[in-house]
């Protein structure tokens, strides 16, 4: 690893902007922002095909079994693979691409408990993003064209097993301050100004 390479990792509530805040520091500081792309890569570094990593993508542990993707009556199976894999194996797929990746070069990771995974990388900024409810609402009704009942219960379901997914996997919390270096509201900042927090503490710490 080249000593001035550095990562930021973003973990965010689902509305609250956090994929947009990612792409914004990506444009800005001209480093690779990963969110979804990490499936699409994982699954050619393995050779498995893609829709098995978006089935368990930040899911709950727990969730998969019991009538989930990888129950017997699900019958869901890899592809060219002759049994299926557990979600332990998956994660490990998964946490070998982030850690190429960061290896390569500074970049951004969305998600995917990459704070825990790179829990050893020398010059790292966790970052998480959270957002006021009704924001977090209004955006989801825009962009999904859903009423706002629904978006509330998409809301708590997505942050529950984004939740369960990271302190299982991480043994912290999800979305307390003690686990990330800046906890940002982007409903007070705004989605460019935030980035540009993020930036700047970036430049000042790494650059």
């Amino acid at each position: 690893m080249k000593d001035n390479l550095y990562v930021i990792t973003i973990g965010r509530q689902l509305g609250s902007g956090g994929k947009l805040i990612g792409e914004r520091l990506s444009e800005q500081l001209g480093i690779p922002c990963y969110d979804k792309e990490l499936l699409l890569i994982a699954s050619q570094e393995s050779g498995l095909c893609k829709n098995v990593f978006e089935k368990v993508d930040e899911q709950s542990r727990y969730s998969f079994w019991g009538g989930g993707i990888f129950s017997s009556r699900s019958g869901y199976f890899a592809e060219n693979t002759n049994n299926c894999l557990g979600n332990e194996a998956l994660f490990k797929i998964q946490s070998d691409v982030i850690r190429m990746l960061a290896e390569k070069a500074s970049c951004i990771f969305v998600g995917r408990c990459a704070d825990y995974i790179l829990r050893e990388h020398p010059r790292m900024l966790r970052v998480f993003i959270c957002a006021d409810i009704k924001k977090r609402i209004d955006t989801l009704t825009a962009t999904l064209g859903i009423v706002e009942k629904e978006a509330q219960t998409l809301i708590e379901q997505t942050d529950k097993k984004r939740a369960e997914y990271y302190n299982y996997y991480s043994n912290k919390t999800w979305g307390s301050a003690t686990s990330y270096d800046m906890c940002l509201n982007a409903s007070v900042f705004g989605i460019e100004e935030t980035a540009a927090l993020i930036s700047d503490t970036v430049v000042r710490r790494f650059k």
